[in-house]
């Protein structure tokens, strides 16, 4: 795979991660449902989801700032990000075995929503699964690492991307529950997605081992 092609698809991959983020109930949209039915308006769901978005954005952050600092200092690119790839499916494998939710979350006030963000994102490996993608763009196997500073621009650049279109998708889950279907519905329909999630995050630990060979 040439280097332009494999930076395509390392974006869409970023893209499309952020899509499942922002569909995946577990992230939050719900909550933005809820508020907009309580205060009886659609600017609620804005209000909610901006938080939630800010929070995954720093459970993003906390992750892949510091490896974009160090790619520079890096010159065992395609190991690391086999190494990266690995870890993200051992992960997601251990999350299909324990589904349980840590309860600092639960301790979490209504009010915090930013914070319950980022928990429940670090919680479910959100930031691992977008790591081995956001190496392959800090880190091409077919050239040298970036520097630092530009490693640091490249991996907020993709935790900016990504969270776009997690809020993208979120909103339009939201939207759509809170115009059309109403929360019974999605009581009604609701599925543990956690052994689905766990599973994507071993498809994406074998999607990025497989594009940094």
């Amino acid at each position: 795979m040439n280097t332009a092609t494999e930076g395509a698809a390392l974006w869409l991959a970023v893209a499309a991660l952020g899509a499942w983020h922002g569909l995946n109930p577990a992230m939050g949209w719900p909550l933005a449902v809820a508020n907009g039915l309580m205060a009886h308006r659609a600017a609620a769901l804005f209000g909610t989801l901006l938080p939630l978005a800010a929070g995954h954005l720093m459970a993003m952050a906390v992750v892949l700032l510091p490896f974009a600092a160090a790619s520079g200092l890096l010159a065992w690119q395609q190991p690391i990000r086999i190494g990266a790839g690995l870890l993200v499916a051992a992960f997601g494998a251990w999350r299909l075995v324990n589904r349980r939710h840590p309860r600092c979350v639960a301790r979490v006030r209504p009010t915090q929503v930013a914070l319950w963000s980022f928990l429940m994102a670090t919680a479910h490996g959100a930031g691992l699964m977008l790591l081995p993608f956001a190496l392959g763009l800090c880190m091409p196997a077919a050239q040298a690492p970036l520097p630092a500073a530009a490693g640091i621009a490249a991996a907020a650049a993709v935790a900016a991307v990504h969270t776009g279109a997690m809020f993208a998708a979120g909103l339009g889950a939201a939207w759509a529950v809170y115009r059309w279907l109403g929360l019974g519905a999605l009581s009604r329909s609701w599925m543990d997605l956690d052994a689905v999630w766990g599973a994507s995050l071993v498809l994406a630990g074998a999607a990025s081992v497989g594009m940094a060979l």
